[in-house]
């Protein structure tokens, strides 16, 4: 009996995780208007005021051919993941002095949200598995 109760509450904790997570991309892409403007994202992606955001995951910073970077972006040394990613859009002059990109994401859900969303895009624009 103990264990049947188990079993229902880890497939529960299982099923709720995941819709958790498809409600991270949701509120991804919608955190992900405000960065509209400047960047892009998906199969149709193309640079803009910013480099588009496919792969952005593992990818180094100021590397997005024809791309527009400041000199501090370029010579950051950063290769983007969720940490270097947060630090960034909460504060983007203080962790690259010098940097074009001027709004920043405060809250600390808006911005792993946002995350999610962008870390699901291959370098194709192709959306892959979490």
């Amino acid at each position: 009996m103990v264990v049947r109760h188990l079993m229902i509450g880890a497939v529960a904790l299982a099923t709720s995780a995941g819709h958790a997570s498809a409600q991270d991309l949701t509120a991804g892409e919608a955190a992900f208007r405000k960065c509209q403007p400047c960047h892009d994202v998906g199969e149709a992606a193309k640079n803009k005021l910013g480099p588009e955001l496919n792969g952005l995951d593992g990818r180094k910073a100021g590397t997005v051919e024809n791309g527009t970077y400041s000199q501090g972006m370029k010579d950051s040394g950063i290769t983007w993941n969720e940490q270097a990613f947060r630090e960034f859009v909460s504060d983007p002059a203080a962790k690259v002095p010098g940097t074009m990109m001027l709004l920043s994401v405060k809250g600390e859900k808006e911005v792993g949200d946002l995350w999610a969303y962008l870390k699901q895009f291959g370098a194709d624009g192709k959306t892959r598995s979490q």
